[in-house]
Formats: C-alpha cells, structure tokens, sequence
C-alpha cells in the first residue's frame, strides 16, 4: 500500500450529522424518513444530470429543486424559496460526537487534512465554521471551484493536484458507497465509514477500510 500523506474527507453524513434536515424535510413533505432519503437521491441524481449535460448549478439551489418536485408529486405547494427555508438547517449541523478528537489525532500523527464537498464554497464553510471543525483542514475545497460534481473522477484527481500530491498517497473518507467508489476510481486509497442508512456499492471495488466511524479509523492509521 502507498504511504498516505493527505486525507480527504466528505462533509455531509461522512463529518456532520443531517438529521436535522432529514427531519425537515419530512416534515415538508409529509412523510417519514425514507422521503427524506428519497429528496437526497433525488439531489444526487440532478446534480449527475447537471455533469451529463455540462450545466454546473449550485448543489444547494438542486436540492430546492429536487424538494420542489417531491412537493409536486405529493400535492404540496411549494416554491424554491420555500424549499431553501426548509433547507436552512444545513447550515448549522452539529459534527459527529467522535469527529473532532479523531481530525486532532489524525493532525497529530502528521497527516495532511483537506474537506472535499459537492456543497458551494461557501456553504461548505459555514457549515465547518458552526460545527466547529474548520481549523483542523488545510484546505477546505469545492466542487464550486470546477462545475462537476462527485464522484467524477476528475474532481478527486483535481483535489489531489491542489494539495500537490499523488492520487496514489491519499485517502479519500466518505459515508457513501458513491463517493467511496468515484475516489478510487481516481486512483485514491478510500475508507467507507458505516454510518446508519448507508451502504457500500456492491459492484464498486471493495475500499481499503470498512469502519464504523472516525474514532476507528484514526486508531488504525500510524
């Protein structure tokens, strides 16, 4: 195995905890939890036409719109700026208990840490600045920055060459089996962390770790 040298990591559900904005956005819909889960596949979906079709729109204003189309589809009236205030709570999602300690740790034994988003520049920071994890990075980059979204390969290669470093010697952390199988694709080492409702693709080559949160894998890396 390549040394690892930098450490990427997903932002939402990898680093942050949504429920809050699951719970809005069922609450909007009028569901329960698997609607929330449908508005994010829903997000994903868009934003993958948005690469095919090479019409690069803010990840957040596609997810208004995805809100606005479930709305639809269930009799709710709902217009974009509605479906952004239900959104708000993104911005301010508490971290997962164990994230800061284990960024500190991973700090300490000499590893570079850079947050890589489909989220706009700015709401990436914001969300890092209320959760209180922005410090521990030494880049916090954007999909915003090139027009594609994850998981393009071009966009873990792109992260990789703005912190001057081999695909090869990094480690790509997500939540989701998506993201996990674009990073090594690019040629990155990936860790999947096993947090509740997701899962791995199962035709996706299998990551280098599987664990069950930050704490874990920070315990495993020299």
């Amino acid at each position: 195995m390549p040394e690892l040298q930098v450490l990427f990591f997903d932002v939402n559900e990898t680093l942050l905890n949504l429920e809050e904005v699951r719970t809005s956005v069922a609450g909007a819909l009028k569901g329960g939890d698997e609607v929330a889960s449908l508005w994010f596949d829903t997000l994903l979906h868009y934003s993958l036409v948005s690469n095919a079709t090479d019409g690069y729109r803010n990840f957040g204003e596609i997810g208004a719109a995805a809100l606005v189309m479930l709305a639809k589809n269930r009799n709710i009236e709902m217009d974009m700026q509605s479906a952004r205030n239900v959104l708000e709570p993104i911005r301010s999602v508490p971290a997962y208990p164990e994230v800061p300690k284990a960024l500190e740790d991973l700090k300490t034994k000499g590893y570079r840490l850079a947050a890589l988003t489909n989220s706009s520049r700015k709401g990436m920071q914001t969300q890092l600045n209320n959760a209180g994890l922005a410090r521990h990075f030494e880049l916090l980059l954007s999909v915003e920055d090139i027009g594609i979204f994850k998981p393009h390969r071009h966009v873990y290669r792109w992260a990789a060459r703005r912190m001057d470093i081999n695909p090869q010697n990094c480690l790509f952390v997500a939540a989701h089996g998506w993201d996990v199988a674009g990073a090594m694709e690019a040629g990155m080492q990936a860790t999947f962390l096993d947090r509740p409702g997701q899962n791995l693709y199962p035709l996706a080559p299998k990551p280098d770790f599987i664990e069950p949160d930050l704490e874990v894998l920070a315990s495993k890396l020299k």
